[in-house]
């Protein structure tokens, strides 16, 4: 029962976002509200998200200003710092650097203890710790657990399907029995190209493999289209630009072919606008009832809703339902291709179900293919998950805004998208100011996503790992008062967060690029007698989220026996530095002295990343340091497709150098940090960017520029 409450919440969820979009009112949105405000703990199929209280006294620390000079600066000459930096560190009590050299936090931390200088602990600098384990655990949980476990399914399920087809040869099912097996042997090849093929299905197969190898971009599917005219606009076009290894996946041949291979279950359609393909979608959920494979299925299934969410597609839990609510429970192939009275029934009702919010397949455009339900409705294998950055994105681009007043279409998004949707008014006046919002509709479909999602329950924002994460950056969006320190209270250090936002958020697409669904828009020691008191960077709301966020992936992981006590001991470690820099940032705010225990922390802080660094890529073989240059912090991830040839690419770089001006024992010092940097921009399509290339990109130093907003606080 428990679980049917966790899965009818997540369903109004997104029945409530479409309404929300739609502009739809009544009773049954406000029901459905509610509905979702009396849910908790959503997680609880793994574990039950724990808040972290936050305490400090509001006030209590006196503003300062930097004298023009630096003068009442104790530590200035340290630094040498440019004209334009020394500008921007008076003007706004703090200023970002830029630097080539830090390929990681830790890097720049350990050169602080060294040379030695106040160290300033950033959120960006431990959010990043919390990227590094994510993609740490869901690699090794992949390797070790999944990709086993996909294997077998995969061999039983084309069995199956194999007896399937023999069975109903010369029926009406005859070709979407066909279908199934040449769906099922793609994925077997994918997974071990030593596999062979059946001879049914050989020549269709090796076409798709092609297609896939190739990286071809967008093409009719010859499998999925089979027996189908191909010159219609109703063939399923599939973007096998999709199956080129990225993220993680790229570290060994197993995850690749596992990286392949969930591709092509979580994108290929069976959809419901056609009898033919509902036939093998049907088919594929007769097979799965078997418990031996339902249970297979659900231990790939279970650990990655956990982290990142529930399919945004019809899946067979749904089709499991309406099979044996029309069929009854047990029914076999002879009652499913015997009885068109009841298969008519079938067809009707599977029709009311919901259709998905996030569009991830190229279609035509409105004048060809205006029913986009139609085109996009269907079941999937292993479907991809709904995100609600990916909603947003959704919402915001060709054909949910239409063009601006240059006829121009919104056919990429932005990431600032997402903090605007979540309420940042500085996210929003950035794009305005750059004619982002200019498209027919963006702006009132900004605000229906903003009044949606401002009124979301903390137990939806704590459903799963993926959202837990981004409830987490969600103080990131909040201005910061008189309660906080000067430098904390300017426009530049607004914008410093949504460069944090950003980058963090771009990890986060990084780690589950598999699996998140994406948009298409439509076609050692310092020296003695040196005065190094460091300081961190108060939002301890931030602090307190990640702790919980912490608990949570260990809590849930451990209770279904996938967690390493490496790991769990690596976790625990991360949640205590968490918990302690959120004391710490409550002791600054309210102007409580530090313990020489807390001081020594931020001294060693360098040593503490390096040690979380080590250990979350101990499973890709690193032991040392010196494996720095081929492990950097820059990644690359792509999050939305253009159908034209491009896709909108994010990506992080080299740390920056942040110089604060903060306060320590009623005087001001310079303290140095580490800050992400962070890049957007579009790239063609048959070319989505790996880590190694963007590496190579960095070190050639060809990157596009930075955002322009960001001048307001990065100075060379």
């Amino acid at each position: 029962m428990q679980r049917k409450g966790i899965v009818c919440a997540w369903l109004i969820n997104i029945l409530l976002l479409i309404a929300v979009i739609s502009g739809c009112s009544g009773n049954t949105g406000q029901a459905g509200q509610d509905h979702i405000k009396g849910e908790v703990a959503l997680a609880s199929d793994f574990a039950t998200y724990k808040d972290v209280p936050v305490n400090f006294s509001t006030a209590a620390l006196d503003p300062y200003e930097v004298d023009p000079e630096l003068a009442n600066v104790t530590n200035k000459e340290m630094f040498q710092l440019s004209p334009e930096a020394k500008r921007l560190l008076v003007e706004n009590g703090f200023v970002v650097v830029p630097n080539q050299h830090h390929r990681e936090f830790f890097m720049l931390y350990e050169i602080n203890l060294y040379d030695p200088v106040p160290s300033f602990i950033t959120t960006d600098s431990m959010l990043h710790n919390y990227h590094l384990f994510f993609s740490h655990l869901l690699r090794v949980i992949e390797k070790e657990k999944l990709a086993p476990e996909l294997k077998e399914l995969t061999a039983a399920m084309l069995n199956i399907s194999q007896k399937q087809y023999a069975a109903l040869k010369g029926s009406d099912w005859e070709n979407a029995a066909r279908r199934n097996v040449g769906f099922f042997a793609v994925a077997e090849k994918l997974l071990d190209p030593q596999k062979t093929v059946p001879y049914q299905v050989e020549q269709v197969v090796e076409e798709e493999l092609r297609l896939i190898e190739n990286s071809a971009g967008i093409c009719n599917s010859p499998l999925m289209n089979m027996g189908q005219d191909l010159k219609s606009p109703d063939t399923l076009q599939e973007d096998y630009s999709q199956y080129i290894p990225r993220g993680h996946y790229t570290t060994d041949e197993l995850l690749q072919s596992y990286f392949k291979a969930m591709m092509w279950y979580g994108r290929m359609t069976f959809r419901l606008n056609s009898e033919d393909e509902t036939k093998s979608a049907v088919l594929i959920t007769s097979a799965l009832g078997q418990s031996d494979l339902k249970q297979k299925w659900d231990k790939i299934y279970q650990p990655t809703s956990f982290f990142v969410g529930k399919a945004d597609d019809l899946s067979y839990p749904q089709y499991r339902e309406l099979l044996d609510k029309t069929f009854g429970t047990g029914a076999g192939l002879k009652d499913l291709s015997s009885d068109d009275k009841k298969w008519a029934a079938f067809m009707e009702a599977a029709a009311e179900l919901e259709p998905p919010v996030i569009n991830s397949i190229p279609i035509f455009e409105e004048d060809i293919q205006p029913d986009r339900e139609g085109a996009i409705k269907g079941f999937r294998f292993m479907g991809q998950r709904f995100t609600l950055d990916a909603a947003v994105f959704q919402r915001l681009v060709y054909r949910d805004v239409k063009e601006n007043s240059q006829g121009e279409r919104r056919m990429l998004p932005r990431g600032l998208d997402i903090p605007a949707a979540m309420g940042s008014e500085e996210a929003y006046t950035i794009l305005k100011n750059e004619g982002a919002t200019q498209y027919e509709g963006y702006p009132d479909n900004m605000n229906k996503l903003r009044q949606y999602i401002a009124g979301l329950d903390k137990g939806i924002w704590t459903q799963n790992l993926y959202w837990g994460w981004l409830y987490t950056l969600e103080p990131l969006l909040q201005e910061k008062g008189k309660s906080y320190p000067s430098f904390m209270q300017s426009q530049a250090w607004n914008r410093k967060d949504l460069n944090c936002f950003l980058a963090s958020w771009t990890e986060l697409k990084h780690d589950t690029i598999l699996y998140a669904k994406q948009i298409y828009a439509e076609m050692g020691g310092g020296m003695a007698g040196v005065d190094d008191r460091g300081y961190v960077e108060p939002n301890p709301h931030l602090y307190a989220r990640l702790a919980a966020l912490v608990d949570m992936t260990r809590d849930g992981l451990e209770a279904r026996n996938l967690l390493a006590q490496k790991d769990r001991d690596s976790l625990d470690r991360l949640e205590q530095l968490a918990l302690t820099l959120k004391t710490i940032s409550e002791k600054e705010l309210s102007n409580i002295p530090l313990t020489d225990e807390e001081y020594e922390l931020i001294r060693s802080y360098g040593g503490q990343l390096e040690h979380f660094w080590l250990e979350a890529l101990s499973d890709i073989g690193v032991d040392h340091r010196s494996a720095i240059d081929e492990n950097p912090a820059a990644l690359v991830t792509d999050v939305a497709t253009d159908p034209g040839g491009r896709v909108l690419q994010e990506a992080t770089g080299n740390i920056f150098e942040v110089y604060a001006v903060v306060p320590v024992d009623g005087s001001l010092r310079i303290a140095r940090g580490g800050v992400y940097s962070h890049y957007e921009f579009s790239w063609p399509l048959s070319d989505r960017l790996t880590d190694k290339k963007w590496h190579e990109l960095l070190n050639s130093g060809q990157t596009p520029p930075l955002a322009g907003w960001t001048k307001t606080f990065i100075a060379q």
